[in-house]
């Protein structure tokens, strides 16, 4: 394995500031130091991403209901992007749409993950993420 595997970014876009904390409150109680960067809509964070605010490696957490840019077109975006088509990007979201599901994973997401209301869910998820970059190699 290589020793110079740099500490992957965690890239939040999520609107809601009480999910985004369940989120973060997650991170802290499973003791994952990963840096958490935070947009709170699809505008917000492609531009995050085209100034290099957010540096690779990093893995997105995507929500799918936002404002301006929801997550489906913030994914469209990307993927359309030579610059950051290759990022990996998880769902986590409140919507059971199957419509929604399918185009997320027609999209190339790694994961689409429904949020609940005990938040339970986000530990499983930043649980699922702290062990997901430990062994994985990102893109650089």
């Amino acid at each position: 394995m290589d020793d110079m595997k740099k500490e992957a970014t965690l890239f939040l876009i999520e609107d809601d500031d009480v999910d985004a904390q369940t989120v973060e409150r997650a991170f802290k109680k499973l003791r994952i130091s990963n840096p958490i960067v935070r947009a709170r809509d699809g505008v917000e964070a492609f531009a995050m991403l085209e100034s290099g605010e957010v540096t690779k490696p990093f893995v997105i957490l995507l929500d799918l209901q936002m404002p301006r840019m929801n997550g489906l077109e913030f994914l469209e975006a990307v993927r359309a992007s030579s610059r950051f088509r290759d990022s990996v990007i998880f769902i986590l979201t409140t919507s059971k749409s199957e419509e929604e599901r399918t185009k997320a994973y027609q999209n190339l997401i790694a994961g689409y993950f429904l949020k609940d209301e005990s938040g339970e869910g986000s530990m499983d998820v930043s649980a699922l993420l702290n062990g997901y970059w430990k062994i994985s190699f990102l893109p650089t």
